[in-house]
């Protein structure tokens, strides 16, 4: 078990051996994600070079980058030139041992590689082989795919932004990361079926896919709108047009409950002083007391959730009167105490120097033999019985000696590899 995952004994994965052909994002946060449950992952990488990410966005000079340490925490490293023989023969054997195969190359890489999933499959009947691809079968299956790629063809970027501007692409990774986070489940899963069955099996997901999984809300929409013509919810109504696709909703939650980002106390100097705001109606009267319109309760023009998608413009904007006058956390205190559903919005700095976040494992400072301390996101789903620790992303090759003697080479072998430049 890998030298660098102490507490894998008593994880959900213990004794579940990942061989990582992953690089950049999507693959990476998968298989950082099965390290971070126990298992033991194997980072095969190019001698010399390594992830793509290691040398991306470089903050320290010689150090690996803040996204490749990010993205690979717990895993074990090995450097193998895959088109000498040699290489060849050590991927293979590593096939034989491993249990779960994870690849995000571009369409048929591995297959020149010579690790076909026929291959796999005699080498090892038990593997399971789990692929992230851009596109699933059709017209664009070959194309290679980045993050606001996936984004755009996954629905997400047309539906997103105001009406009155271009598409836009969000900041939280959902096409690389949340693909990884899909394809996590379906290797679980794979390996769940497995001590039934005996066998291995392929998992694959399509970025544009696991892009459409997340904006389910806006395909129920699209139905929606073909059937009524209009939407209540959506800021275009009374008063805009709706097309015949989605439109752009701007802040709108996207639900049954309205709500919107609206302005706090400093909001002239500081682009963070808002807070999300939302009209939830069991807690309307609540509302309508705190910003000081207790005749709105009765009013028939705002009594009912219905009349109020009429004038939800004029109410989030006397809203907004009261929030100016608070700053955002102020605000949350007073909201809080009557249950009205609201949130800060958080800068990233603000997200970094939180200290409960920290407790409870959701950030966690690293320390790392070149780069030095720095933050990390820890394991966002917490197991009871099955506490991650966070360690440090491998050097490049860090661990090629420690996994191939597992495998059988002795000391001379693993000299021999490394004067024909194998490893």
């Amino acid at each position: 078990m890998s030298s660098t995952n102490t507490a894998a004994s008593t994880q959900a994965l213990s004794g579940v051996r990942i061989l990582d052909f992953t690089h950049v994002q999507s693959g990476p946060t998968c298989t950082q994600l099965l390290a971070w449950f126990g298992a033991d992952v194997i980072k095969l990488e190019k001698a010399g070079e390594g992830d793509a990410t290691r040398g991306q966005l470089r903050d320290v000079a010689d150090a690996d980058s803040l996204y490749f340490t990010m993205l690979n925490h717990n895993k074990r490293s090995i450097t193998v030139n895959t088109k000498n023989p040699a290489g060849k023969a050590v991927v293979e054997k590593l096939i034989q041992t491993c249990d779960v195969l994870v690849e995000n190359f571009a369409p048929g890489a591995l297959g020149r590689m010579g690790f076909t999933w026929e291959r796999i499959q005699e080498l090892n009947p038990r593997m399971i082989m789990a692929s992230i691809k851009g596109f699933g079968p059709g017209p664009y299956e070959d194309c290679k795919v980045y993050e606001n790629v996936a984004q755009c063809a996954g629905g997400a970027a047309s539906t997103t932004g105001f009406d009155d501007g271009p598409p836009l692409v969000t900041g939280a990774q959902i096409g690389d990361s949340g693909s990884g986070l899909h394809l996590a489940l379906g290797i679980v899963a794979a390996l769940f079926q497995r001590t039934t069955t005996g066998k291995g099996q392929k998992v694959s997901v399509a970025m544009q896919d696991g892009v459409l999984n997340l904006c389910r809300v806006k395909l129920r929409d699209q139905q929606r709108l073909e059937r009524r013509g209009v939407m209540e919810e959506y800021p275009q109504y009374p008063d805009g047009e709706f097309g015949d696709a989605v439109p752009r909703a701007g802040n709108a939650s996207g639900g049954g409950q309205p709500g919107w980002i609206l302005k706090c106390k400093g909001w002239e100097t500081d682009p963070n002083a808002y807070i999300y705001f939302i009209t939830q109606a069991p807690v309307w009267g609540a509302i309508c007391d705190v910003i000081g319109k207790p005749n709105w309760k009765t009013d028939e023009a705002y009594a009912t959730p219905k009349a109020r998608l009429l004038h939800l413009k004029k109410i989030f904007n006397t809203i907004e009167q009261w929030t100016m006058t608070k700053t955002k956390f102020e605000a949350m205190d007073i909201l809080n105490k009557y249950d009205i559903p609201c949130g800060p919005i958080l800068s990233m700095k603000e997200i970094a120097n939180d200290q409960s976040l920290y407790e409870t494992g959701t950030l966690v400072k690293v320390d790392h033999p070149v780069r030095g301390e720095y933050i990390t996101v820890g394991n966002p789903i917490k197991l009871s019985d099955s506490a991650t620790v966070v360690t440090r992303s491998p050097l490049l090759g860090e661990h090629t000696d420690e996994v191939l003697a597992q495998l059988g080479y002795g000391a001379s072998e693993l000299a021999q590899l490394r004067e024909q430049k194998v490893i």
